[in-house]
């Protein structure tokens, strides 16, 4: 019965030092050692397996449960957590939207356009745009930048 004990007090033991000094060896250990502990109970008596078994699996869940609720807003988890931000990249061109410019390659419907003197790589909205021919354009959805070939006559 000690045994069964020892082997799951080391298997919690190295559960959370495996959540705290990630690498998988201390958690797999200590996996084995809670299954090692609730087999070895059952070697005892099936009666004392079983309750071993059923408080393993609920101390378990519930120490999941409680560790994913709590653990990132504590102190600890606030110091090993990243704080930096990904994204956020600022790349929409929204100032770009009705603006005109020329096809510098060929858009097919995909290519690069000369827009206040700078280059964009641009899609079309689905027509092929030779180079040179004048543009528009008409939406900005994050990078993508979709253009339309002007008319070089306005209707009459």
């Amino acid at each position: 019965m000690v045994t069964a004990l020892t082997l799951l007090i080391a298997g919690v033991i190295l559960m959370f030092v495996e959540a705290i000094l990630p690498g998988a060896i201390a958690g797999i250990l200590g996996a084995l050692c809670l299954i090692a502990g609730v087999a070895y109970s059952y070697s005892v008596s099936a009666l004392f397996g079983n309750v071993i078994l059923l408080v393993t699996v609920i101390g378990v869940t519930t120490s999941v449960f409680l560790w994913m609720k709590f653990f990132p807003g504590s102190r600890l988890g606030q110091k090993l957590a990243s704080q930096s931000h990904i994204g956020g990249l600022n790349v929409e061109q929204r100032d770009l939207i009705h603006r005109t410019g020329k096809a510098y390659t060929v858009l097919r419907p995909s290519g690069t356009a000369l827009i206040n003197g700078k280059k964009v790589d641009v899609v079309t909205e689905g027509s092929m745009i030779d180079r040179d021919d004048p543009i528009q354009v008409v939406q900005v959805e994050g990078m993508r930048v979709v253009v339309r070939k002007l008319d070089p006559e306005p209707p009459a």
